[in-house]
């Protein structure tokens, strides 16, 4: 493969901030489906340029620049450039950024990030710099570094969420759509199931849907697959039976799904996952 499109992507456990994921990357062809993620996706362009639709709007982030995608947000991503992107990104959950915002002072709730790519030196740095530090399993400068990249984020870039569009009986039903396809990731209703289930009738609530989290039911199905299947992984699960449990047909069903996604097959994710936990393991 020549280098102008060799393609190649690390993911690894956050050293000491816990339910934070990591990865390092460049793509050039690949193209990450529509999906959302249940936490943060912060990430700095280390080269290239990245395009993505967000909720509805491309945007493009080149190098230098820093992407901030907020939990639940319909997003793609591909290269803008026929040389592709390089990043490197982090995956904190709700509640380790939460934790930040409490302790600065902020107001209560998920905090929220109104610009998906800014260009800010300093947090370009600091990002940079807490992204190393965990790469190299260093727990207390990965953490005191990481911490802080979050702390900056949040002074510099962060504002109270804007209202929700729908009104409070649609809000409802998308809530209680939601739950139920939480809890039923192996047996799934068809969409006139899920809007007797919640009291709505099917194509208002599809619409409801829609403009709620960006995707239909059955796409939105998938990205909560995939997130499971990325936490039985990381248990150790062999992806045969991951697939099983997470409710795809079969693990090709989930290969496909799991790389449009996040980017590796989910062989190579176990496979980074481990060999990373294994090499600091034994430097501790």
């Amino acid at each position: 493969m020549s280098r102008t499109t060799e393609e190649r992507a690390t993911f690894w456990r956050h050293p000491a901030v816990p339910e934070t994921d990591l990865l390092k990357a460049r793509y050039v062809t690949h193209r990450f489906s529509r999906h959302v993620h249940d936490g943060y996706a912060i990430g700095l362009i280390v080269s290239g340029v990245e395009e993505f639709d967000y909720r509805g709007t491309l945007l493009r982030a080149g190098a230098g620049e820093v992407v901030l995608v907020n939990p639940e947000s319909v997003h793609t991503g591909h290269a803008g450039v026929p040389g592709g992107w390089a990043y490197r990104m982090l995956y904190p959950s709700i509640e380790a950024v939460a934790a930040i915002a409490r302790e600065l002072g902020g107001p209560g709730g998920t905090p929220h990030f109104p610009r998906q790519v800014v260009r800010d030196a300093d947090v370009a740095v600091l990002l940079r710099r807490a992204h190393q530090a965990a790469e190299r399993g260093d727990a207390l400068a990965a953490s005191t570094l990481s911490r802080t990249l979050f702390a900056r984020l949040l002074t510099r870039h962060s504002a109270p969420k804007p209202p929700a569009a729908l009104p409070g009986e649609g809000r409802m039903a998308v809530r209680a759509a939601l739950d139920l396809l939480h809890e039923s990731l192996l047996d799934p209703p068809t969409l006139d199931g899920l809007a007797e289930a919640v009291g709505a009738r099917p194509f208002p609530l599809l619409r409801a849907f829609k403009a709620a989290t960006g995707l239909p039911p059955h796409a939105y199905l998938i990205s909560l697959r995939v997130a499971k299947a990325r936490h039985l992984l990381l248990s150790g699960m062999p992806p045969a039976q991951v697939a099983a449990e997470s409710g795809f047909t079969d693990q090709a069903h989930l290969s496909r799904h799991f790389k449009r996604v996040v980017g590796v097959p989910p062989a190579a994710y176990q496979r980074a996952a481990g060999s990373y936990k294994n090499r600091h393991s034994r430097i501790s």
